[in-house]
Parts: C-alpha cells; structure tokens; sequence
C-alpha cells in the first residue's frame, strides 16, 4: 500500500482498462491492487512517498487495508486526522524537516490506533502466505482451514488468499528486476525462477496484467538507471 503527496501540484489518478475519468487528489492514498494504475501529474513531481504493509495501514491510518482494496482515496477523506499534513509539509524548507514531520504525525496515528487488536494472528498468516506456493500449505502451517484463512485474509485485507500470494510474489521479482538492471545484469529466466514463476513467459504474462506494460516497456519509461555520477543538484532534487 503507498502514500503519495507531491510538493504541489494534485495527482491525477486513473486504472488500466477501467472507463471514467481520472481522479485529482491532493494526496493518494492507495490500497492492494491487481490492476495498473496510472498516476499523471502536471507540474512539479517532488514529493513524499511512502510504503505501507496491510497491517501498518490499520496501525498508523485507523481503517483496515480492505476498506482501500482496489481503489484510491484522499488521504484528507480516508483520515480527517491528517488533513492538513499535504500543506504541512509544503511549508517545511528542507527534506530533513519534511521527514520529521512526516514521522510525528504518523507516530500520532500510532498512538491512536497501534494497540487496539492483536495483529499477530493477521501477521502470522501474511508471513505463511508470502513463505509457501499453495494456500492450503499455509493454512496448514497455521493449524487452520483454507476456508478460515481465506476468510481472515479477505475481510481485513480485500483480497483473497492467492491474489495476495500473486502481489507478494510480483513484489520479488520488481525488486530483482530493480536490482539487476542498475547492477548491468539482467536475467530475466533467473528472476522467473527465484521469484516463484513457473517460467519467464509466466513472468511476462503477470508483469503485463499488473504493470500495465511489457517489463521492456516499464524498463525504459520508468526502471532504474545504472549510476553514472548524475550531478549533484539533480540528487538533490529528488530526495
């Protein structure tokens, strides 16, 4: 789950293959999707942005990742609470401080929400799915039935059982393809293969249907560069 907040200018936000226009949000708060979204944006293209787990969703924002599944939503509807964190952090004249900030208020949501429920039964089940290929092999290190592990996952998460297994497993393998292509060693079989696909023309197929684009076409319009000493303003432009 991701938290955007430009510097400035709202945030156009539309998904691959869904009719309807756009949405502008000052500040974008997105839940787990299968879907590719599309995140377009007039001015500057400074900003924060943030990672979120499900369960981190629950702990620092107060709603459940489900509430957020397949959609996205105004930080200031979603958490009235930190309505005025896009313009806070606008007025603030370093990274450093932004930064600061950005962990105050969310340490607040923290001490609002964090401990009302034990969310370890939650985070077990995240943890057998993202460590075994079938479901029912997770539910069975759990000591539970597919059918209440399917349940559990779905009403606090939005999302089944697999589609979370197809998430995590798309997560691997971005952050290889990440990895190797700033390291000048891309090999996409070898990727396939440790990230859990049955083969790299698997990979292509799911890179496709979640990316939105060919990972040739992500590659050149919006993967890593290899290091080349870029100059020193242009680092400091994007913290």
């Amino acid at each position: 789950m991701t938290i955007t907040i430009p510097e400035r200018d709202p945030l156009e936000i539309g998904w691959v293959g869904r009719r309807g226009p756009g949405e502008r949000l000052r500040a974008v708060v997105a839940g787990l999707h299968l879907d590719a979204a599309e995140l377009r944006q007039a001015g500057c293209t400074r900003g924060v942005y943030l990672t979120l787990s499900p369960l981190g969703a629950r702990a620092l924002l107060g709603v459940p990742a489900a509430a957020l599944a397949g959609h996205a939503a105004d930080l200031t509807d979603l958490v009235p609470a930190m309505a005025e964190l896009p313009e806070r952090l606008a007025a603030c004249r370093s990274w450093p401080q932004r930064r600061e900030l950005l962990e105050r208020v969310l340490l607040a949501g923290l001490d609002r929400h964090g401990e009302r429920a034990d969310r370890r039964p939650l985070a077990a089940a995240l943890s057998a799915l993202s460590t075994n290929d079938r479901v029912q092999d997770a539910a069975r290190t759990l000591g539970c039935s597919r059918r209440h592990l399917s349940g559990a996952v779905r009403s606090e998460f939005g999302v089944t059982p697999k589609q979370y297994q197809r998430l995590v497993r798309f997560e691997r393998a971005r952050g290889r393809v990440v990895a190797a292509s700033l390291a000048g060693r891309l090999d996409l079989a070898a990727i396939a293969n440790t990230s859990g696909f049955a083969d790299q023309a698997h990979l292509a197929r799911e890179w496709r249907a979640m990316a939105g684009c060919t990972l040739t076409e992500w590659l050149r319009t919006e993967g890593p560069t290899r290091p080349t000493r870029p100059p020193r303003q242009a680092a400091r432009a994007r913290p």
